[in-house]
């Protein structure tokens, strides 16, 4: 079920919302290194060769280290994601490191970043079709408006190329991206306004052979914590 986001109280982060979109877009914009893809009603970047083939080892490895069956906020009655996940040490030097690298490259204030986190995905897992932001209307939202407020953009990084399956698929706006070790993806979960853009609805598609690693990273409208 799809809810509308409300005025009012349902909606207090609209302007800064608005305001990063701003920022965010002149700054990748004006990135030699990032590239917009051309689809219409959704504002999202691929920067190749991101990350170096010994940082995605490294990070597949902790990711083996830290998985655990991933969490979703209808205790995946409907199994609709199946990987697993686990959030990274922040005061990991190495991890601290990525993470100032995604700060500077997107122009966002460290404050707004939730904690990297790592995912995994064996044969037949995945996650089914989903928003990165919230939806006011739920239950869970006056405890995420207590923790930062609504999720503004998403930095996810491919770990390794999957055999077959595994893509990141946008169903409306026709967009499906294999893994490709090294390429972080951008993607701005509003519109320029400030409102929640339902074209971002997106998944892991189910991976057919082989293993598929990806980092993510969210950043909130106001400082997450």
């Amino acid at each position: 079920m799809v809810f509308s986001l409300k005025s009012g109280r349902h909606d207090p982060d609209r302007s800064n919302l608005a305001r990063l979109g701003e920022i965010v877009r002149a700054r990748l914009d004006a990135d030699p290194a990032a590239y917009r893809l051309p689809v219409d009603g959704v504002e999202i970047y691929a920067i190749a060769d991101f990350l170096a083939d010994s940082e995605c080892r490294r990070l597949m490895d902790i990711i083996d280290t830290v998985a655990r069956p991933s969490p979703t906020y209808n205790n995946n009655i409907d199994h609709g994601r199946t990987s697993y996940t686990g959030d990274v040490d922040p005061a990991d030097p190495f991890m601290r490191m990525l993470q100032r690298r995604i700060d500077d490259l997107m122009g966002m204030d460290p404050a707004l970043g939730e904690t990297l986190q790592g995912q995994r995905y064996r044969e037949g897992q995945q996650f089914k079709h989903h928003f990165d932001y919230f939806v006011a209307a739920h239950e869970y939202w006056d405890d995420e408006r207590k923790r930062g407020g609504q999720r503004s953009w998403t930095a996810m990084g491919y770990l390794n190329a999957v055999d077959e399956g595994g893509a990141t698929d946008f169903p409306r706006i026709s967009l499906s991206i294999p893994p490709q070790a090294g390429v972080l993806l951008v993607w701005n979960n509003m519109l320029p306004d400030g409102r929640p853009n339902p074209r971002t609805i997106h998944a892991g598609a189910p991976v057919i052979r082989g293993v598929k690693y990806v980092l993510t990273k969210w950043y909130r409208a106001r400082p997450w914590s």
